[in-house]
């Protein structure tokens, strides 16, 4: 049975396994986001030497990311917009390789192996260092006409906002999240993890506990708004927040009062987490292969 070294590129970790052909992960790694394009070669490199017979490399990433392999928009891995980073790899791995922007990679592996399987019209939310998305549509991965299709972290949920940049992502991603914490807690930001603020909310930390009511209820509209957008079977949410047991409830509570309090529209959307989690990406990074470098 073949197997791909999936790489997942994030703003904190760059998670690294090894997949078959069947959507099973091997092996599994990760270590933080290194600081230049060259330590993250090295880094790809250094996993690739650990194992035999891969026979591809299959890269989930941030950004807008094109067929020739550059990357483009924005993300918190800032050295990955500008070189064709495709080539790079390739001419460092000696492999062939996919490369998917990482909410695409996560519909593709509800969509081959997670709750998407038999649908035709879904998206998925991508909730981390940043919100991503993704749209299927038809049963096709929609990019838009500029690659952005998805990319509902750029939306403005207040028309405020647009003076200081507050994007979704700014002020509803677990980053933003933690920095609020930070910020009321006069504290060192980088002292502080998503997980740490959701521990202390449960524990009754009255600061973290508003920042996560916040949190929810900021996705909630966001998600709310999605829906009458494009009208999905379902919104299903990855990243490292869907391993959160109450995550949809907690969502689905605060979609009831909006929908109580707007008596206009009544449709509420069906959410629900990825199946595969945290592992999303890395699986769907693998299907993106299968289907885009097999198929040529």
């Amino acid at each position: 049975m073949k197997t791909y070294l999936a790489i997942d590129i994030g703003g904190t970790f760059v998670k690294t396994a090894i997949v078959d052909e069947k959507a099973n992960i091997l092996t599994s790694y990760k270590e933080k986001t290194p600081s230049s394009l060259e330590e993250l070669l090295g880094l790809m490199k250094r996993v690739k030497a650990s194992y035999h017979e891969i026979s591809g490399v299959a890269v989930s990433c941030p950004g807008a990311v094109s067929d020739q392999g550059i990357i483009y928009g924005s993300s918190a891995v800032r050295y990955l917009h500008g070189p064709n980073i495709k080539k790079c790899i390739e001419e460092t791995l000696r492999l062939p390789v996919f490369l998917g922007n990482d909410a695409n990679c996560a519909a593709y592996a509800e969509l081959w192996d997670g709750a998407a399987q038999g649908l035709r019209d879904f998206m998925v939310m991508v909730i981390g260092t940043g919100i991503g998305g993704a749209i299927i549509k038809d049963g096709v991965l929609h990019k838009g006409a500029h690659l952005h299709g998805g990319e509902f972290g750029y939306m403005l949920l207040d028309p405020d906002s647009i003076e200081d940049n507050s994007v979704w992502s700014r002020i509803t991603s677990t980053k933003a999240l933690v920095k609020k914490v930070a910020k009321a807690k006069n504290q060192d930001y980088n002292t502080l993890s998503g997980e740490a603020v959701f521990q202390m909310a449960e524990a009754g930390d009255q600061i973290c506990s508003e920042a996560v009511d916040r949190f929810y209820h900021l996705l909630a509209v966001g998600i709310y708004n999605l829906q009458y957008i494009y009208d999905p079977e379902v919104i299903l949410i990855g990243g490292g927040i869907s391993a959160r047991q109450e995550l949809i409830d907690r969502l689905n509570e605060k979609l009831d009062r909006i929908i109580e309090r707007i008596g206009l529209a009544k449709m509420k959307p069906v959410i629900k987490s990825c199946q595969h989690r945290q592992h999303a990406n890395l699986l769907g990074a693998v299907y993106g292969f299968k289907k885009h470098c097999l198929d040529d």
